[in-house]
């Protein structure tokens, strides 16, 4: 999707993001500018509502489960030999 920069440095956000992003009126934007790429994330009132089912079906308990369970195991094998 394109957009052009106006004289005044204004864009407008195509309807196909505004709508799948439910971007509204007074929402803010973060600019993300990294040297090579331009990433614009929209910033919720509230983070935590915000994210909220975005982690879905994406392993992430599963994931943070398995890290703790590796974790106590290297404690309990450092414990053991020292």
């Amino acid at each position: 999707m394109l957009s052009t920069v106006s004289t005044r440095g204004q864009t407008v956000i195509p309807a196909e993001i505004r709508k799948r992003h439910r971007l509204k009126p007074k929402v803010r934007l973060q600019w993300i500018d990294d040297g090579k790429v331009i990433m614009v994330v929209p910033i919720s009132d509230d983070p935590v509502a915000s994210f909220r089912g975005k982690s879905k079906d994406k392993g992430l308990v599963q994931a943070l489960l398995k890290g703790r369970k590796e974790e106590r195991e290297r404690e309990r094998l450092s414990e053991s030999v020292g």
